[in-house]
């Protein structure tokens, strides 16, 4: 069992940027691909980026790359998402997830998610 807990969210100005952690405890991440989604009111879980076990390897949903990047430090048991150029349509409630079952954009992949942390993009 791993449990995760998101932090970092909060109201930016368009432009601004933010940096989200994703804490691990339970278990170490080192064994954990960790992927982050959000969901907008009304919409679905969408997937944003995800990072390899060993922290190699990464992808980006297309809207997000460029704008945002992940990071993994396995010595603190964390993972970051880096957010920059943030715009109003980023506006959503961020989740991070992890699997060991592989890296992958599909909810179904990952079987350990947070409770979320509010991001909040103001044009």
């Amino acid at each position: 069992q791993v449990q995760l807990v998101e932090s970092g969210g909060g109201l930016v100005q368009a432009g601004g940027s933010l940096r989200l952690s994703c804490a691990a405890s339970g278990r170490t991440f080192g064994s954990f691909n960790v992927g982050w989604f959000r969901q907008a009111p009304g919409k679905g879980r969408e997937f944003v980026a995800a990072i390899s076990w060993g922290g190699d390897k990464f992808v980006y949903a297309d809207s997000m790359e460029g704008r945002f990047a992940v990071s993994k430090d396995n010595a603190h048991n964390t993972v970051y998402l880096q957010m920059n150029s943030l715009k109003p349509e980023d506006t959503a409630v961020y989740y991070c997830a992890a699997s060991t079952v592989g890296m992958g954009t599909a909810t179904s992949r990952y079987g350990y998610w947070g409770q979320g942390t509010q991001v909040t993009v103001s044009s």
